[in-house]
């Protein structure tokens, strides 16, 4: 399981133990304020940063690499001097790092960057997340405007199995869940959007958890094209949901809730200019977009991240001239 990027697995964790210490520590190290998780607002309406070379972050997983090349790529494009320190660690690392100014900048996504500076957050959909975001964020931290790309857990099935039981949605698969054997992280048995919110949010009680390890890799994916299991939870930029034909389920009650790729940076050196050339990537950003990035640097092309982002940008006119 990929640590950092852990919101469950790896990358999706809610990082919880470290929310009131790790955040505390950071802060008091960096002479903030004593409540690590104030509700003032980070600084959405304060003034511009004071500027200079800005140092983009990411975590140790690939898609968060692949996003500090194209933040970087993007700053550089527009003037702004920029470079990348890639594989800090989890999100209670680079959290710190960006606080602490050895990094400017990280890839994050917003439901579970809301869920780790606050556990007690309700908020589920897209908008609200990004309401409430800003407001949650310690003195000295803000974030940028939010892509329509999207990397969260989803309840993934077969063509075959999604025409047999003529399943489009969750709320489909809670009619015959007794019947569906659901492979996921050991942890789905506990987590709140796992096996306990399947049940609370759409009554659905699976006849068995098939536990794998691998985040959703290889292993879960070929147990269920042989149909050891009929329902597989897979992030939605892995490739190998389109490559392999399979449905996403709709989840209109947002039991996973809303994780919009979006910038978290450090306000001191920020100008509004660098600010423009991260939202620029946030308005084309997709969630097409990242499976297909995904696909070049973890695929058969084996592309390396800056070389698959400088591509992206030079398509989507963001590249340097």
């Amino acid at each position: 399981m990929k640590e950092s990027r852990q919101r469950g697995l790896g990358r999706r964790a809610f990082g919880g133990l470290a929310v009131g210490v790790g955040l505390a520590m950071a802060l008091s190290a960096c002479g903030g304020s004593s409540n690590p998780l104030s509700s003032a607002p980070a600084s959405s309406g304060a003034a511009s940063g004071s500027g200079g070379a800005l140092v983009i972050g990411s975590a140790d997983f690939p898609e968060s690499q692949i996003l500090a090349e194209v933040y970087a790529g993007a700053l550089n494009a527009a003037g702004v001097t920029a470079s990348t320190k890639p594989n800090i660690g989890s999100r209670e690392v680079y959290i710190k790092a960006v606080q602490d100014g050895s990094v400017d900048a990280v890839p994050d996504y917003s439901g579970n960057l809301l869920l780790y500076v606050n556990k007690d957050a309700t908020e589920v959909s897209a908008e609200d997340i990004a309401k409430a975001l800003p407001t949650k964020l310690p003195q000295g931290l803000a974030v940028l405007d939010a892509s329509k790309a999207e990397d969260k857990d989803a309840m993934v099935v077969t063509k075959a199995t999604a025409e047999k039981h003529q399943l489009k949605s969750i709320e489909d698969m809670a009619k015959v869940c007794g019947d569906l054997v659901i492979g996921a992280p050991a942890t789905f048995a506990e987590r709140a959007y796992g096996l306990p919110g399947l049940a609370k949010n759409y009554n659905c009680v699976p006849k068995k958890l098939e536990p794998f390890s691998d985040g959703g890799g290889a292993v879960t994916l070929k147990a269920l094209l042989s149909d050891q299991v009929q329902v597989a939870d897979i992030y939605t930029t892995t490739p190998s949901i389109p490559d392999n034909d399979l449905v996403v389920l709709e989840d209109p009650k947002n039991n996973f809730i809303a994780q919009q790729v979006l910038p978290l940076y450090n306000t001191a050196k920020m100008t509004d200019k660098a600010k423009e050339a991260l939202n620029n990537v946030s308005k084309v950003l997709t969630t097409e977009d990242l499976i297909n990035l995904n696909r070049a640097v973890s695929g058969s092309q084996k592309q390396n991240p800056k070389d698959a982002a400088d591509a992206w940008l030079k398509e989507k006119g963001l590249a340097q001239q």
